[in-house]
């Protein structure tokens, strides 16, 4: 799955300087094992004799694919004789397995395609490469997770529970191998990027609509851009087409627009625009994988609605309880409202997943209460948007930067507790986390009127996995925080292993005399923070310009 950045020339020829040195020199598998999270396994992997650290890598990475490729044909067959025999709540986790082990072959396909390339590769492809094997592991959690949900149906897990924890071990080992070998030397932040990005300054992205609409659908288009995002006039957009309920509209429902766009479109084709007119689409929405750059459009929050109301106590995994979800690489959305009105009493309730590599969302809203917006895998940002919730209501594993927005903790039932973030780094070698930067996290009035009463305490996150990673820094922290500042998941689960930092943050809330003391937390120093900015964190400058959201590279 390969991406083309759309980026100023003079960013381009920068990146160069920064080649991998190729690493040659021969090592024995007992050695190269020593660097892997577990080395005995690795060392039944990996074929006798010296060899080098990039054979090594591709050989695991060509095997990696063979068992993705097995573990998928399984799923499939399952799915095809068995589903009439198992709960439907089953089925739905046997179908969220099957469409995440066709994203790791597809993955892996790529990742392989990559590495078989060359023995030293650029920044961006090297991060690139790690990031789509960290979404494998993800993916490997995500159908466990289903399938632990299916308690009914003891065979089904008992047979597909030992294929997914082994080829768990090695996707770990190729991310370990991959990471030892290209990622040696890997570049850090700088201080020096502090500056605001707005997309195009260069004028290297001129406007390029073909008049294949009517004009009213063009202008009404055009004219929605541009009040939304400020260098539009440089955005490229291949066509465009209307959403909603009137005259003059080419579809009536999201989905219907989502299907008419191209299939396996690539960045420099230009972006196809829906422009969703203000409404209420009581839909459950889905951008698969190969429906990539596509840019919705709508006329603002809480005038273009996208509502469900999937959750787990009705029968649901938490991953296809989403009343939206996103796979389609390079997608943005703006001045949109995503929802989920199952409520508190039905617990994991998601309003929008995404695992959409290279997404953005400008001036969105996103309103639940457990699990309101699953930020899954790969590479996300959120500039100006709002996010509604309760317990863990932003949650996952992508590497995704939140900038400039208001984070609004809301009222949950009585005795339960608000984690604003659940990081689900399961890895030490993935590349992910959640940054929040400039963000105001804030208690609802429901919440600061009736919360005391309630029973509950709101924490920045707790660590849903092992290496859970969340940073808060140059954010306004409201009181509605609680001292401690984050909680455990489960006594001292992951409490060593975890990395929480906090930077410059302002607020009643934002005092740190009285926060945990657990190894994994730290306040941080400006070096510390500048690694999980936009331009760091996300290598943001080389695909957000396209998208004409503007963005601040670095720190303030």
């Amino acid at each position: 799955m390969g991406s083309i950045e759309l980026a100023p020339l003079f960013f381009l020829l920068s990146i160069v300087s920064f080649l991998q040195v190729p690493r040659s020199t021969a090592e024995a598998p007992p050695i190269v094992c020593n660097s892997t999270q577990d080395p005995q396994f690795c060392r039944t992997v990996l074929p006798p004799g010296n060899n080098n650290l990039y054979n090594y890598g591709r050989f695991s990475i060509a095997r990696s694919l063979t068992q993705a490729r097995k573990f998928s044909r399984m799923v499939k067959n399952k799915l095809a004789k068995s589903s009439s025999f198992l709960s439907t709540l089953s089925v739905r986790a046997l179908q969220d397995c099957d469409l995440l082990s066709d994203l790791n072959i597809d993955f892996l396909q790529s990742t392989g395609r990559t590495l078989n390339s060359s023995d030293a590769l650029l920044d961006p492809q090297a991060e690139e490469a790690q990031t789509l094997l960290s979404a494998l592991l993800t993916n490997q959690q995500t159908c466990h997770e289903g399938l632990q949900l299916a308690s009914s149906d003891w065979s089904l897990r008992a047979e597909l529970g030992a294929p997914i924890a082994n080829d768990t071990k090695l996707f770990s080992l190729s991310l370990a191998l991959f990471s030892h070998a290209w990622l040696h030397g890997k570049k850090r932040g700088t201080l020096a990027k502090r500056q605001l990005f707005r997309a195009g300054d260069d004028g290297s992205l001129p406007l390029a609509m073909k008049r294949r609409q009517r004009e009213i659908f063009e202008s009404a288009a055009r004219r929605r851009l541009s009040l939304t995002l400020p260098s539009s006039n440089q955005i490229f957009v291949r066509e465009v087409v209307v959403v909603g309920r009137g005259k003059n509209r080419n579809f009536t429902s999201v989905n219907e627009a989502i299907n008419s766009a191209p299939n396996n479109t690539i960045a420099q084709n230009g972006y196809y625009l829906i422009y969703v007119t203000a409404g209420v689409y009581n839909e459950y929405v889905d951008v698969p994988s190969y429906k990539q750059y596509i840019m919705m459009v709508g006329d603002g929050i809480n005038r273009t609605v996208i509502t469900g109301n999937r959750s787990v106590v009705d029968g649901w995994t938490t991953f296809n309880s989403a009343t939206f979800a996103v796979v389609g690489q390079g997608f943005v959305a703006v001045n949109m409202t995503f929802r989920n009105t199952a409520g508190p009493e039905k617990l994991q309730a998601v309003a929008l997943r995404n695992g959409a590599d290279q997404s953005t969302f400008y001036r969105c809203s996103f309103e639940g209460y457990q699990d309101t917006l699953y930020t899954h895998s790969l590479r996300q940002f959120y500039r100006q948007c709002d996010v509604y919730g309760t317990v863990d209501f932003i949650f996952g594993n992508a590497a995704v930067v939140f900038q400039n927005c208001n984070l609004f903790a809301r009222l949950p039932l009585k005795n339960q507790n608000n984690m604003v973030t659940a990081q689900g780094r399961t890895d030490p070698n993935q590349n992910t986390g959640t940054s929040l930067q400039g963000c105001r996290i804030l208690g609802t009035a429901e919440l600061a009127a009736n919360g005391t009463a309630m029973g509950t305490r709101t924490y920045l996150g707790r660590p849903w996995q092992l290496y859970s990673r969340t940073v808060v820094m140059q954010s306004f922290l409201d009181r509605v925080i609680d001292p401690a500042g984050w909680a455990p998941w489960n006594g001292s689960f992951a409490l060593g292993t975890l990395f929480y930092g906090e930077y410059k943050n302002t607020g009643q809330g934002a005092g740190t005399a009285a926060r945990v003391n657990w190894p994994g937390y730290r306040v941080m120093t400006a070096q510390d923070a500048v690694n999980f900015t936009v331009s760091s964190f996300l290598s943001g400058d080389t695909w957000l310009p396209a998208t004409g959201v503007p963005f601040l590279g670095g720190l303030t």
